[in-house]
Formats: structure tokens, C-alpha cells, sequence
């Protein structure tokens, strides 16, 4: 059978091949040995609260399962508007919203809507790998650029400014960023949508993470940037994160306003619609009882990052740059490379570093996290992400273990 050159391009996503290694493991654990603990996978612990359960209950109940408009149900784009007018002071015409079946849907509708091929696309190295693949099943090329701890791991409109040739369409960032938790600063990111602007191009701005924001500094949406560059940008966000609903598939465009029949035509065809008994239980997420539970949650994941970073500085594991969001620690491992005698780089051009680290801490700690294969092209053998997204009592024990270990 002939594969197309489109899905031959389309590479692993190691993040899911080393989950199931960590579950093959767990599997063959013999009676009386440790349970592992999962830190790899960037998914709450927690799951959708009490109403937002009973609202799909009650769709269900009552038939309300039929096909909605591609654009999603009017209610619920008029309460992710509410939501940004409550949260970020921001006036967001609903119009201009989309549902869709999941950040992923997102991206991959906005690639489609403003992508052709040969056309490039400007990331920061690392970033959560999906996106480049989005740009890529658009016949584009994402050109990874190397960001590290003095940009925040983040693009600079310098970065920008000196990537920029005759190729570029535009940018695709995330803040807060998968696999660093870091955000950009409102004003570096108001310079780089400017540039983006002035140039023709295009400014996709990830914020799924945006609601789990600890520092007001970087709580922001590029939305609402200055001079009429916020109504330009393109903002994916997702009910997985913040809203806890990771496998109801379920989230957002917000789109300008001469993109969303262009966007919406696609969905019609590709799509249909999102899952309609997502969208029913989603409404309840904006009731006053489910916000005051989420900012209880957003609180203890604040908790244990500030748990769980500080010990890894302490045990010789460097976050260089304390995440202001979301809920990942991106670790520099060379010194436990090195202590352990695991070599950077391995044998004929095989993963070294912290991607066989990432395997010999399963198997001396019972502790799986993701090695930095998956996030990008520069050094990713020197870091690896811990995600802080289990109970304080799973990180209490994976530092105990560790530090056994070490």
C-alpha cells in the first residue's frame, strides 16, 4: 500500500510512544514492586466538576444530541465571550468565536484557512510538537528557532526580525508554552505582532494554558494588544486545561471577523460540528460554582509547582526559568547525565541523554517523564519535562525516590 509523502512526514510523538512504554512497565510490575508514577503526560488530575457532569447528564436526558451549527451553539460562544469579559477585561464580540472538537481542531482549521504550500511558519525551539505537524499537514514548514532561558524559551520579535524572508507567512506561539510553562511579556508579544502586521502576516497565539496563569504579569491574552493588533490574532484555547475536560474534545477559535465564514466553511466539511454533548456540559463551566472550583484548582497546581520545582533545584535538576504557567517543569539533566554516566549523544546518531534517562528513571524510580526528543531540534537531549499535573502526594514521593536515587 502507498503512503502518502504527507503522513510519511508526520513524525512519532515520542510523549505518547513513552507513555506506553511507562504503561508496559507498570504492567509487568511484579507483586510488591513500586507503582509508577506518571509525570509525563500533561493532563489535570482532576476531572470536570460537579455541574459540568450533570449538565451532560441532563443532555443526554433530554435528547439534546442532534447536530449544532459548525460554529457551535450560540449560548456557549456567548459564554466564552463572558468569560473573557469577566476573566481578562476584554470585550470579545461572539461572533467572532468558533467550537471546534478540540484545540487540535483548531489548529488544524486555522492551518488550513491561512496556509499554502511552501509557505513558512516561525516557532520557538522547543514547543509542543502538534503545532509543527499542523503546519506541516497544511503543505507548509515550520522553521524552528532556538529559544532559550534568556528569551524565556520564547520568540523575541529579534528572533522574528531575523527569521523573517520572503517565505514567511507568520508566527505560531503559545503562552503559557508546553513544555516550558513560560509565557511571553505583553510587550515583547505586542512587538511581535506588530512586525507580523506590518509585514502581511499572520500571529496564532496558543493559550490553552492561558486560564492556568500564576503571575499576573503574563496573565494576559494577545487578544487584547494594543492598536487593533488583538483583533487581528488568531487564539486557539481548549476546555481541557483550565476547564479540566481533556477527553470531551472540546474547544475554541477566536477568529477576526473576515476569517470566521472561511474557518466555519471548513468545519462544515471536515467536521460537522463538535461533539454536541460536550458543548451542553460546557455551558456549565461558566456557572459562578464551577468558576470558584476551578480557581480552587488553578490554586493547588500553583501549589505544586511551587512544591515541586524548588526540590528539583535542589536535588541538581535546574529549571532555569520558573514557569508562569500551565503545569510543566522543564528540566536541564546534564548534570544527572552525567552522574550517571548516560552519554548526551548516543551511539550512531541514536537519542542519547535524557531520552535514555527518561527510561532509566522508570526503571530505578518507577517515574516517567518526557524526554525532550518530542519538543524540538536544539539540544533536546539536555532536558526533559516533569509534569506537575499529579497530586501533591504523587510529587512528594517521585522527590523522595528521586533523591534516593540520586
Amino acid at each position: 500500500m502507498r503512503i502518502s509523502q504527507r503522513a510519511q512526514r508526520v513524525e512519532p510523538f515520542y510523549v505518547m510512544e513513552l507513555a506506553k512504554a511507562a504503561s508496559d512497565m507498570a504492567a509487568n510490575a511484579r507483586p510488591g514492586d513500586r507503582p509508577m508514577i506518571k509525570l509525563n503526560i500533561g493532563e489535570p488530575d482532576f476531572t470536570a466538576p460537579p455541574l459540568v457532569q450533570a449538565a451532560a447528564e441532563r443532555a443526554i436526558r433530554d435528547g439534546r444530541s442532534q447536530y449544532t451549527d459548525a460554529t457551535g451553539l450560540p449560548a456557549l460562544r456567548e459564554a466564552i465571550s463572558g468569560w473573557y469579559a469577566s476573566r481578562f477585561g476584554l470585550a470579545i464580540d461572539p461572533a467572532r468565536i468558533v467550537v471546534t472538537a478540540g484545540a487540535s481542531a483548531a489548529l488544524q482549521l486555522a492551518c488550513l484557512a491561512l496556509i499554502d504550500s511552501g509557505d513558512e511558519v516561525l516557532m520557538p525551539d522547543p514547543s509542543y510538537p502538534c503545532n509543527r505537524q499542523f503546519v506541516q499537514a497544511a503543505e507548509g514548514r515550520a522553521v524552528l528557532i532556538p529559544s532559550g532561558p534568556e528569551d524565556r524559551f520564547q520568540l523575541s520579535a529579534d528572533h522574528v526580525a531575523q527569521a523573517w524572508g520572503p517565505a514567511t507567512r507568520g508566527v505560531l506561539l503559545a503562552s503559557p508554552s508546553n513544555p516550558t510553562g513560560t509565557s511571553i511579556a505583553r510587550d515583547e508579544l505586542e512587538r511581535i505582532a506588530r512586525w507580523v502586521r506590518e509585514r502581511g502576516g499572520i500571529t496564532l497565539v496558543d493559550e490553552i494554558y492561558l486560564g492556568l496563569s500564576y503571575d499576573d504579569a503574563y496573565g494576559h491574552s494577545a487578544l487584547g494588544l494594543p492598536d487593533g493588533l488583538g483583533d487581528e490574532v488568531i487564539s486557539i484555547n481548549s476546555f481541557s486545561k483550565y476547564f479540566n475536560m481533556t477527553g470531551w474534545r472540546l474547544g475554541w477559535l477566536v477568529l477576526p471577523p473576515a476569517l470566521v465564514p472561511v474557518v466555519e466553511r471548513l468545519a462544515q466539511n471536515l467536521f460537522i460540528c463538535a461533539s454536541t454533548i460536550a458543548q451542553h456540559a460546557a455551558l456549565a463551566c461558566f456557572a459562578p460554582d464551577s468558576l470558584t472550583e476551578y480557581e480552587r484548582r488553578r490554586a493547588e497546581f500553583k501549589a505544586r509547582r511551587d512544591f515541586f520545582i524548588p526540590e528539583l533545584d535542589r536535588l541538581g535538576l535546574g529549571v532555569p526559568v520558573m514557569p508562569d504557567g500551565a503545569f510543566y517543569a522543564w528540566t536541564d539533566v546534564r548534570g544527572l547525565c552525567e552522574r550517571w554516566g548516560i552519554p548526551l549523544q548516543g551511539a550512531d546518531g541514536a537519542p542519547g541523554g535524557s531520552w535514555t534517562l527518561a527510561f532509566e528513571l522508570m526503571r530505578r524510580c518507577q517515574i516517567a517523564a518526557t524526554p525532550g526528543r518530542d519538543f524540538g531540534l536544539a539540544e533536546p537531549q539536555h532536558w526533559l519535562r516533569f509534569s506537575t499535573a499529579n497530586s501533591m502526594e504523587q510529587l512528594r514521593e517521585a522527590v523522595t525516590r528521586l533523591e534516593a536515587a540520586l
